[in-house]
């Protein structure tokens, strides 16, 4: 796999990115990920090499393990263990009250690292605001968490506390890339129509057979507008280019480089607004961002009947100016994987869910590979920072401080 490429939107501050490159054009002979693939990146001026802090003299340092037991790389967990001391959490210390008491009365130490291997488990504490990262222990020098968006972590405050954030977005990326591309196949060839059809009696299945033609593209020669080219959205653009023949155009706010572009066979357009006026179909698939990118404002820029989908955030897209646009026909079909107030979906976007809109639980990055690589980086991450400093996924090194004082 390549190195990660974060890619924040207008609405969060600049993310320093590792130059990703293209994914092969070649399907890969394994999906496995290796510890020679989850290397720490060579150095660079702004990394640091940071003081391990951990328990008394003499001792490994401690690791905060929240969530789950490893389920899927006990090789790799046995040479985690052979360099730390692993802590877990019960299920019911790890409550927000429960955990908020255990981390003011040092329970687990002076821990060295946070470790979520999971998405399902380990956020039971809730977000990671100020109220919990101030009572971290100084000795905290990376969170390594499975997922690919961190917007439930003050990845700021967690920096400015001397603390590595490292998602999970590198694993999960060929899962989010393939499931992206049956959602814009589902905005193309309206498949929601089709599926519910098929299931309603030998009427309903004619009625859809004959109408269904008049709604459906091939999507060769179609526009398709990508906001953010990070891991996933470079993926997206090489099956969508090579594979399905699509001019392919992204809008990211920091332009990638041309023999990047040239082997993704995409076009760089310098405002959001320049790439929406263009696309037939529109793919949101940016890991991290506040407040909406997809407004009322940015959706009045949508070619008449144009298409949407969503892989990234629910909280990236005001659904009631949405579905107006639905209701309006302004787009004719959109695809949500993700939704702003999971786990229900907004109840004017369900109205369309059996004709005109494409709406799954986010199960984007649903697959047993991407656990495996959840698992794994979040490892390899921890025992890159701490052994050299040098992160594989850091999302947070803009606002690092090594020099944190409580």
């Amino acid at each position: 796999m390549a190195e990660p490429t974060n890619t924040p939107m207008p609405t969060a501050p600049p993310t320093p990115r590792s130059t990703s490159p293209a994914p092969a054009a070649t399907r890969p002979t394994s999906t496995s990920i290796s510890s020679s693939t989850l290397s720490p990146p060579k150095p660079t001026s702004t990394a640091t090499s940071l003081p391990i802090v951990g328990g008394p003299l003499g001792s490994k340092p401690i690791v905060l393990h929240i969530g789950d037991p490893i389920k899927y790389n006990p090789e790799t967990y046995t040479e985690f263990t052979t360099q730390f001391e692993v802590v877990r959490p019960s299920a019911d210390e790890r409550q927000r009250p429960a955990f908020i008491q255990a981390l003011r009365e040092k329970r687990w130490g002076d821990f060295s690292a946070i470790f979520r291997p999971f998405w399902g488990t380990g956020g039971e504490m809730g977000n990671w605001d100020a109220e919990l990262i101030s009572l971290l222990p100084d000795s905290v020098r990376v969170f390594a968490s499975a997922g690919a968006g961190f917007d439930w972590a003050d990845t700021k405050l967690l920096g400015e506390r001397g603390i590595i954030y490292c998602n999970g977005g590198l694993a999960a990326a060929e899962a989010v890339s393939d499931f992206a591309m049956a959602m814009i196949i589902s905005t193309f060839r309206v498949l929601p129509y089709c599926l519910v059809s098929s299931l309603a009696g030998p009427t309903t299945f004619q009625e859809c057979h004959a109408s269904a033609t008049a709604r459906s593209h091939n999507l060769r020669g179609h526009t398709l507008g990508l906001i953010g080219l990070g891991n996933i959205g470079q993926q997206i653009a090489l099956r969508c280019s090579v594979a399905f023949g699509m001019d392919v155009a992204y809008y990211d706010i920091q332009r990638k480089a041309a023999a990047l572009e040239a082997k993704l066979h995409v076009r760089y357009r310098d405002s959001l607004e320049a790439l929406v006026r263009e696309s037939d179909c529109v793919v949101l698939c940016t890991p991290a961002g506040t407040g909406h990118i997809i407004n009322r404002e940015s959706l009045a820029w949508f070619k008449l009947g144009a298409r949407f989908v969503n892989i990234a955030r629910g909280s990236l897209v005001d659904e009631e100016a949405l579905a107006e646009a639905l209701e309006e026909v302004r787009l004719s079909n959109i695809a949500l994987d993700v939704h702003a107030n999971e786990p229900n979906i907004h109840p004017r976007l369900l109205e369309f869910a059996r004709d005109r809109a494409m709406l799954t639980c986010h199960n984007a990055g649903g697959t047993v590979e991407t656990h495996v690589g959840f698992e794994e980086l979040a490892m390899r991450n921890i025992m890159a920072v701490l052994s050299s400093g040098q992160a594989i996924t850091p999302v947070n090194l803009q606002w690092l401080k090594t020099n944190f004082v409580a």
